[in-house]
C-alpha cells in the first residue's frame, strides 16, 4: 500500500473550511486523513514547511488541439504545462479536428489522456454538430462517453431557438452550458477592444456589447429553461453586473474570469504585439476594475486559463492576421497571486477556492477538496518564492504568451496527481 504524507504546510481547503497547518496524508491514490502529527511510519514525506497545501487546482478552459492541431499542442504537452502551473484536471475544449460533437472523439481524448496526460483531463463537448451552431450534437451519448459540459466554445450559437434546445437537453443531462458569449454580428471584422486605443491605433474594434447582448440573451434562456449556465472568460463591466444581477434573481448562472482579464488592458496592445491578441479582447482599465470587482463580491465563480496555444508560424504575423489567443496555463497562479492576493484584494482562502471548489461545483466534478477519500489531488505552492517565467522553457509547444520574463512574486512549488508528484520547481533555480 503507497504512502505520501505532505507534512507541515498550511493546509486550505475551502469545501471543508479547513485553513491551518497540518499534514495530508495519502493512500492508495486517494486523500486518507488530514490532521497535525500524523504517522509517518512507512510513508514517503514531502516536507511542507512554509507552504500551502491545497486541492488540486482545476482549469475549465484550455485547449489542448488534440486532435488534429497538434502541431499547436498535445494532450501530454498541455497536461505538463498545466502540472508546472499547479493544474492536477483541465477541462479540453471541443474545437479540434474533426471536433468533439460526438462518442467516438470524446473516447479518443479520454484514451489519449489515459496513456499520455500527467494530469486528469475531463473533455467538454461541443453544442452542435461541427460547432456550426445548426443541429445539436450528440450530447447523450458524449456525456456517457466521458464530457463533463458543452460549448461550442469560440463558434458561440447565434440562433436563440438552437441555443434553447440545447439548454433543454443540457438541463435534461444535468450538463452545464458553457458560452463564449460574443455576438458575431456585432464584433465581425475586429482585432481589439473598441475604444480610444483602437481609435489611436487604427485596428478593427470589437465593442463591448458584442458580449453583453450574448450574455444577456443567455441569462434569459437558462431563465426559462432551467439550465445551468456558464459565461467563459468574462470581460466587460455590464457582463459582470448581468450576471450578478441573474444570481441574486435565483438564475442558475455562473462564470469565469481569466487572468490576463483582470491584468491587462487594450493599451498593452500599443506596440502591435500579437501575444496581446485575444478573445475577448484586452479591455479597458473600467472592464479590468469591474471583473476583479466580481471576484471580490463573489459574483464570478472561478478563475481559468483559456490557455490557447498557437505556433510562431502562426502567431507572428501581421496583427489583423494572427488568430486570437494566449498561453495561461503556467503563469496563472503568479499573476492571480500579484494582482489579488498581494494587493489585499480577496484572501487566500478565496483565491484558492477560485481554483477549486469554484470550477469542481460548475462541473459537478468530485475534485477540489481535500476531504478523505477523494483522488489525492493536491496543489502546493509558495506565496513569496521569486520565480521568472521563461516562455522558451515552457512545457506547452507554442510561445505565445505576453509575459515572457515577468518576474514573480509566488507560484506553484509541486503538482500531485492520484498520489503521485507530477511536477516540481527546482526551489534553488528561482
Amino acid at each position: 500500500m503507497s504512502k505520501l504524507i505532505v507534512k507541515n504546510g498550511r493546509v486550505i481547503d475551502p469545501a471543508s473550511n479547513f485553513d491551518g497547518v497540518a499534514d495530508v496524508a495519502i493512500e492508495d491514490r486517494r486523500i486518507a486523513h488530514v490532521g497535525q502529527n500524523l504517522n509517518a511510519m512507512g510513508a514517503r514525506i514531502f516536507d511542507a514547511t512554509g507552504l500551502v497545501v491545497a486541492p488540486g487546482f482545476i482549469d475549465m478552459h484550455v485547449h489542448l488541439r488534440e486532435p488534429g492541431i497538434e502541431h499547436a499542442e498535445t494532450i501530454e504537452t498541455g497536461s505538463r504545462a498545466a502540472a508546472a502551473g499547479g493544474f492536477t484536471s483541465v477541462c479540453a475544449m471541443p474545437n479540434t479536428i474533426p471536433v468533439n460533437d460526438n462518442a467516438t472523439v470524446t473516447s479518443y481524448i479520454v484514451e489519449r489522456a489515459r496513456q499520455f496526460a500527467v494530469t486528469n483531463v475531463f473533455p467538454i463537448g461541443a453544442i452542435t454538430r461541427g460547432s456550426e451552431g445548426e443541429e445539436l450534437a450528440a450530447l447523450g451519448s458524449m456525456k456517457n462517453a466521458g464530457i463533463v459540459a458543452v460549448s461550442d466554445d469560440g463558434r458561440p450559437v447565434m440562433n436563440a431557438r438552437v441555443m434553447r434546445r440545447a439548454m433543454e437537453f443540457a438541463r435534461s443531462l444535468d450538463l452545464p452550458v458553457i458560452d463564449h458569449c460574443e455576438d458575431l454580428n456585432l464584433s465581425s471584422g475586429g482585432d481589439m477592444h473598441e475604444g480610444l486605443t483602437s481609435v489611436r491605433l487604427g485596428l478593427r474594434g470589437i465593442p463591448a456589447a458584442s458580449e453583453d447582448v450574448m450574455v444577456a440573451r443567455d441569462i434569459l434562456l437558462a431563465q426559462a429553461t432551467g439550465a445551468r449556465f456558464h459565461v467563459a472568460h468574462i470581460s466587460s463591466r455590464h457582463s459582470v453586473a448581468m450576471v450578478a444581477h441573474a444570481r441574486r434573481l435565483g438564475i442558475a448562472v455562473t462564470c469565469e474570469a481569466t487572468p490576463h482579464h483582470f491584468v491587462l488592458t487594450d493599451e498593452m496592445l500599443a506596440a502591435y504585439d500579437s501575444n496581446y491578441k485575444m478573445k475577448p479582447p484586452l479591455r479597458s482599465h473600467c472592464d479590468t476594475g469591474a471583473v476583479i470587482d466580481g471576484i471580490v463580491s463573489g459574483a464570478v465563480d472561478a478563475i481559468a486559463t483559456d490557455h490557447a496555444p498557437h505556433p510562431g508560424s502562426e502567431k507572428m504575423q501581421e496583427f489583423e492576421k494572427c488568430p486570437f489567443g494566449i498561453l495561461g496555463l503556467e503563469t496563472a497562479l503568479g499573476l492571480s497571486l500579484e494582482h489579488l492576493y498581494h494587493t489585499g484584494k480577496i484572501p487566500l482562502s478565496r483565491l484558492v477556492a477560485l481554483f477549486t471548489t469554484g470550477p469542481a461545483g460548475v462541473l459537478g466534478l468530485d475534485r477540489g477538496t481535500l476531504k478523505p477519500g477523494v483522488p489525492a489531488d493536491v496543489t502546493i505552492f509558495d506565496t513569496e518564492c521569486a520565480w521568472t517565467y521563461d516562455v522558451n522553457r515552457s512545457y506547452s509547444k507554442s510561445k505565445n504568451s505576453p509575459f515572457d520574463g515577468k518576474r514573480f512574486r509566488g507560484g506553484p512549488v509541486a503538482t500531485i496527481v492520484a498520489g503521485v508528484v507530477v511536477w516540481q520547481r527546482d526551489r534553488q533555480a528561482g
